[in-house]
Formats: structure tokens, sequence, C-alpha cells
């Protein structure tokens, strides 16, 4: 606490701060026997399929706090793809943001993907893999790191620009095409190269970040329209029901956060 002398004027100023407001769910679809999704959102993390989360997960933040938000589409099927999003999950619980997000995300790629990599090599199996989309939020900036095909965007001017970028290997016609980078990928067959990009955080912006469960089943058009027209606690629960009315063929897990900016007075000192 600053204790301001009588014998000097006050003055009074404005401080800018911010907050990043965020919801978050998952859901295993209609189709799916499991949920491989995962997230990570404020530190909290599924840690099993019998996880009892009321969703939508709903808080608030602060930059300085070294929050991180993401999300993990685990690949696999019967090669426990749910396990490869655990461990993803695991591992981002632990990250500390610091003074150079960008590294971190990657060194948090580079771990996680040892990690779950040695879980294959120990436990027999041939494949198993997940994707990561993740946003930290610095003092400064934010930043963004994506493995595969979990998506980001960025929701600002009344537009929807996707900030993440998908790794994806030629398709065969008619097909999805297959991934090209993900989590799970033995150093000895490939090097993993996620993306990663800072820029500045504005009064306003939505950010959503999401498994393929929703964007598969709900066009960005229909997205932008949502983002535009629903208040902001409600957003996710409107997502998740056009994507399980669009057939809701995957799993869904959806983040979605909205950037505060809030005034707080402050008093200068001036001596004379």
């Amino acid at each position: 606490m600053i204790i301001i002398k009588s014998n000097q004027n006050i003055k009074e100023g404005v401080d800018l701060n911010y907050k990043i407001h965020y919801c978050c769910l998952s859901h295993v679809g209609k189709r799916r026997s499991i949920n491989q999704d995962n997230f990570i959102c404020n530190g909290k993390y599924m840690k099993g399929n019998n996880d009892s989360f009321v969703f939508p997960i709903i808080g608030c933040l602060t930059p300085n706090s070294s929050a991180l938000l993401g999300v993990f589409d685990g690949m696999g099927g019967e090669e426990h793809g749910e396990i490869a999003s655990l461990i993803a999950s695991q591992c981002a619980s632990k990250v500390s943001v610091g003074d150079n997000p960008t590294e971190s995300l990657l060194q948090f790629c580079h771990d996680s993907n040892r990690e779950i990599c040695k879980y294959i090599d120990e436990n027999d199996l041939f494949s198993m893999g997940t994707t990561a989309a993740l946003l930290a939020f610095a003092d400064k900036e934010i930043a963004l790191c994506n493995i595969g095909d979990s998506k980001i965007f960025r929701f600002a001017d009344r537009k929807l620009e996707q900030i993440s970028v998908d790794h994806y290997s030629v398709a065969v016609y008619g097909h999805k095409p297959p991934l090209s980078q993900n989590l799970g990928i033995p150093e000895t067959e490939m090097i993993i190269d996620p993306y990663v990009a800072t820029g500045p955080y504005n009064d306003g912006d939505l950010y959503l970040i999401c498994s393929d469960g929703l964007t598969d089943m709900v066009t960005a058009n229909n997205i932008s329209e949502i983002l535009l027209k629903t208040e902001f606690s409600n957003a996710v629960n409107i997502l998740l029901k056009n994507a399980l009315e669009n057939g809701g063929k995957d799993n869904i897990t959806i983040i979605l956060c909205r950037v505060e900016r809030e005034k707080r007075k402050l008093f200068q000192r001036i001596v004379r």
C-alpha cells in the first residue's frame, strides 16, 4: 500500500487493466462412445471420462496471472486418443507462461510430445496422438500455439478470423485430409513444428478455441452470426446446440473468452 503524506496534493488518474472472461464446455457428441477431447482452463482439465464437471465452466482471469486456455483433440480410436489428450492437459497444467510465452508454449509441445511417445512405448501401442490449440494472455500481448487442426479464432469488429494454422497433408478426393502434425510423433520419425504467433489484445475481442467437432458441424458464417447475436455467457451453449443439431459426429470442445478493459482509479503524488 502507498501511504500519501498530508503535505502532498493528490491528483486522480486512470490506470487500464484487462480481464479475460471465459466459458468452457466439452461434450461427447451424438456418435462417439467416449470423449477423447480435453482442455486446459484456469488449471482445470478432465482427469477421466467420469469427471463430473458442470458445464459450462465460467470464470475470469487477469493477464498477469499467466492465463492459459487450450483445447486438445485426442486421436487414435481404439488406441486411446483420450489418454494422449489427457497427458497433454496434464502437461499444460504445469506450464508457467512467464516473460516469454511463445517459448513456454513451444516447450510445452515438445515436453508433452515426449510424454505421449513414452506412454506409447511403455504400453506397446501402435500410435496415438492429440492436437493442441493454446492461448496465453501475458501482460502486454497474447501468444497462440497450435499443432493439428483444432482451431483458434478471433472475433473483432464483427468479423471472424482464424488465427491458427491447420496442419494437413494431401487429401484423397472426397475425404478430410489427414494431419501432417500432432503431438505423439516420435522424434526419430519427425521433429514437430508447432505454429506460434503473438499480437496485442483489445477491449471487446472474443477468442474461440475449439476442436473440429464444432467446425466440422457449424460453418464459419454461422459461428460468426452466433457470436454477433448471442450474449457471451450463452454463446458456447448455442454453438454446442448447433453442432449437435447438425449431426454431432465427433466430440465437441469449446472455449470462448472475452477481453474486457477495466478502468481503475489511481492517485498520483505531486510534491510541492
